[in-house]
């Protein structure tokens, strides 16, 4: 590989996985995917660092698969920012316009925003992402484009994404215990926007609802602007986490029953089948596909009502065009959208990443790789340089096989998200 040819890097740390991507741009200004590397979430709960040694062997694992496949060092990074504490202010900044023609300039606009940037925030909070809503003059509202009217005064509201000081320093903590530079910090669901939603959704008015496996989260784009965020405090998880009580079966094969035969709507599931679980020294329990859609449904409705609450608390539910993109891992259950519609009244349909902006590689083109290919899109526009090489990542610690006892959880943790399901259910 050439030296001197640009690579970009991205990592999506999520609750239950953390995926690293490498990139590079060809031909027609598109990116080709020449690095990945994915592994079991550790030590992150919600999307939010926890505990550091255990998130950092978690990323480590994760980047050196994408260094060994893309043959390079990955230096600098854009990854995602997400927590349940995430929210969204609104602030207004007035100003007079001056000049001889009184007439609205750029400088103008680039001022408002770095005085909507200086807005008090609570202590250990901070301002991850700004960006105006509209613009008023002379009493004339709703402008999104002002530079060139004239007038004497003019308002500026801006949405302002405040999460806390730690979100960041946490994340920026494992990666510099591999010498890796955080390039930038995005929100998750700007990241996931950009190859999910059109411009034409995000202008109509549209929910963006990622149902990952520890969270979901809510995104809520009107007038091309990210308006609200939220957060449903569980995903998938629980669904797998409710098979293998409901069925007194291994997480592992919970897992497997979710993914392979799971369903969102009972009333779909067929009468007559029924899957067969191996248990060692046991007799086989049979599961029946309307009781495993059962116990899927009743927890599926659980989350699908939280966001629909959330989606009304927001104010914007009167202002959806669009309706309801769905994304992440859990999308993937069948019949999911029609449940999802059923409920809320909303149209729905389920996000797939766009690669119109990639070289095609089928192993990335899957809702659980919104995040990070959205991520690796915005890493290609402002051309973050990857190439030094860097120290190889340690784990410092004064007890002895620590290093030993993290290698060991990484083997035996990474069941596998997204592996193929060992065949622990047979179908009669």
């Amino acid at each position: 590989m050439d030296k001197n040819e640009v690579i970009f890097a991205a990592v999506d740390i999520g609750s239950t996985k953390v995926v690293a991507l490498a990139g590079k741009k060809i031909e027609d200004n598109k990116i080709q995917i020449i690095g990945l590397g994915h592994s079991a979430s550790r030590g992150i709960k919600r999307g939010v660092v926890l505990n550091v040694e255990e998130a950092f062997a978690a990323i480590n694992d994760a980047v050196n698969q994408a260094e060994k496949e893309c043959g390079n060092h990955i230096e600098n990074v854009f990854v995602n920012i997400s927590g349940q504490q995430l929210t969204t202010q609104t602030v207004r900044i007035p100003r007079n316009i001056t000049g001889r023609d009184k007439c609205v300039t750029e400088s103008d606009i680039v001022q408002m925003t770095e005085q909507a940037r200086q807005t008090p925030v609570p202590e250990g909070m901070s301002i991850y992402h700004i960006n105006p809503e509209f613009y008023t003059v002379d009493g004339e509202t709703g402008i999104t484009s002002p530079v060139g009217y004239i007038g004497e005064k003019m308002e500026g509201t801006f949405k302002l994404h405040v999460a806390p000081e730690l979100y960041n320093r946490n994340i920026t903590t494992c990666f510099n215990k591999g010498s890796i530079h955080v390039n930038k910090p995005i929100l998750d669901p700007i990241a996931s926007s950009e190859v999910v939603l059109t411009e034409d959704e995000k202008e109509a008015g549209v929910a963006l609802v990622d149902i990952g496996g520890g969270s979901t989260k809510i995104s809520i784009f009107c007038e091309g602007v990210l308006c609200y965020t939220s957060m449903v405090p569980f995903g998938g998880n629980v669904l797998t986490n409710d098979i293998k009580e409901g069925c007194n079966i291994t997480i592992r094969q919970a897992e497997s029953l979710k993914i392979q035969f799971g369903q969102a709507i009972a009333d779909f599931a067929p009468e007559d089948k029924v899957v067969t679980i191996p248990i060692q020294g046991w007799e086989p329990r049979q599961i029946s596909f309307k009781s495993l859609a059962n116990i899927i449904q009743a927890r599926v409705e659980e989350i699908v009502d939280g966001f629909s609450f959330q989606i009304k608390k927001s104010g914007y539910a009167d202002k959806l065009g669009a309706g309801i993109v769905i994304t992440g891992g859990t999308s993937l259950l069948p019949n999911l959208s029609q449940l999802i519609k059923f409920r809320t009244g909303f149209d729905v349909r389920k996000g797939k990443p766009n690669l119109n902006n990639f070289i095609a590689r089928k192993d990335v083109n899957d809702p659980r790789f919104s995040t990070v290919l959205g991520l690796l899109k915005l890493a290609a526009q402002e051309e973050g340089l990857v190439g030094k090489k860097r120290k190889k990542m340690k784990i410092k610690s004064n007890e002895p096989g620590l290093v030993e006892k993290m290698q060991k959880k990484i083997v035996q943790g990474v069941i596998g998200f997204f592996e193929e399901t060992s065949a622990d259910a047979e179908m009669t």
